[in-house]
């Protein structure tokens, strides 16, 4: 078990569009704030997409991230973990940018090709600001997330000059199959972190049993050289949370993962969701990681090494 747990927030992410909440982080700014008001509440990692501020559509141009990540990492210590996933709708190439470019301490890696279905959030959600935003929905049931074991290894390679460690995002068993693979090739060096994701349509489901066959499986292939770390999506988010800080594991909130506070009521920042987990956290008698101690216990570069 870890000594501590390691609090990651996801901002702002790619599947929530910005007319489901007006608390969704859009614009550099927003983003910043959110990030640092995320690091002050108790994380020690934030999960950073970026997104036009035009009209909120998720976009992977560094120069976008590049206004707001200096701003981040001149306000506090969080850990600044950029995604190599960006959308479903956007090629390998393009996703790998801001990562490559500003060589984070950590970057998040999808461990598979699969189904994400996001169509079913238009029975909840009716009326949209923007016109990119239903089709995005709308058309996600005929869309493949595309992360081959090409693909994948050329995410690995490409940042591995750069000592950017790896958040290995695992939404189905198989993804942790995938991640021993790659272990055993050389392209994921020890200790690192498996987020193992719960609930999105396409992926594992967030029943207790569920999380407790991705805990097992993983520990029967990595053993002890692994942080095991977990989000559940949207209303699953704060009792997957909680099983598996139970277990032992590091946990992650965000309004990328879960628009909601409560139910039926939306979060009204990403600081709400971590000072919730982080309550939690507590009342179970167990201390959150700093973003120093996430950085040791996952032998980070350091903040000083990054390109930003």
């Amino acid at each position: 078990m870890a000594k501590k747990v390691m609090i990651t927030c996801a901002v702002t992410g790619s599947i929530h569009t910005p007319s489901m909440s007006p608390y969704l982080p859009v614009t550099p700014q927003e983003i910043a704030d959110a990030a640092v008001g995320a690091a002050k509440a108790g994380a020690a990692i934030v999960h950073l997409h970026a997104r036009d501020p035009k009209d909120g559509k998720p976009t992977q141009d560094p120069d976008m991230f590049r206004k707001f990540l200096p701003k981040i990492s001149n306000s506090c210590d969080v850990v600044i973990n950029i995604p190599t996933g960006g959308a479903p709708t956007m090629s390998v190439e393009e996703r790998l940018q801001p990562a490559l470019q500003l060589k984070p301490e950590v970057a998040s890696l999808n461990m598979g090709s699969m189904n994400f279905g996001l169509y079913e959030m238009l029975g909840r959600f009716k009326d949209f600001k923007y016109d990119w935003e239903r089709p995005y929905l709308e058309q996600s049931d005929d869309r493949i997330f595309k992360n081959t074991f090409k693909d994948i290894a050329f995410i690995l390679e490409s940042c591995g000059n750069n000592k950017t460690r790896f958040e290995i995002e695992c939404y189905d068993i198989g993804h942790l199959y995938t991640a021993a693979h790659f272990v055993d090739r050389g392209l994921i060096k020890a200790p690192f972190l498996i987020q193992s994701v719960f609930g999105l349509r396409g992926g594992i489901g967030p029943h207790a049993e569920d999380v407790m066959h991705m805990k097992r499986t993983a520990d029967r292939l990595f053993g002890n050289d692994y942080f095991w770390s977990v989000l559940g999506a949207g209303s699953n988010q704060m009792y997957v949370a909680a099983q598996s800080a139970v277990m032992g594991g590091n946990v992650r909130v965000g309004l990328e993962d879960s628009l909601w506070g409560g139910k039926g009521t939306l979060a009204q920042s990403n600081a709400e969701q971590v000072t919730k987990i982080k309550n939690i956290m507590e009342e179970l008698g167990l201390e959150t990681a700093t973003p120093n101690e996430a950085r040791d216990m996952l032998q980070l570069k350091g903040k000083d090494q990054v390109n930003f």
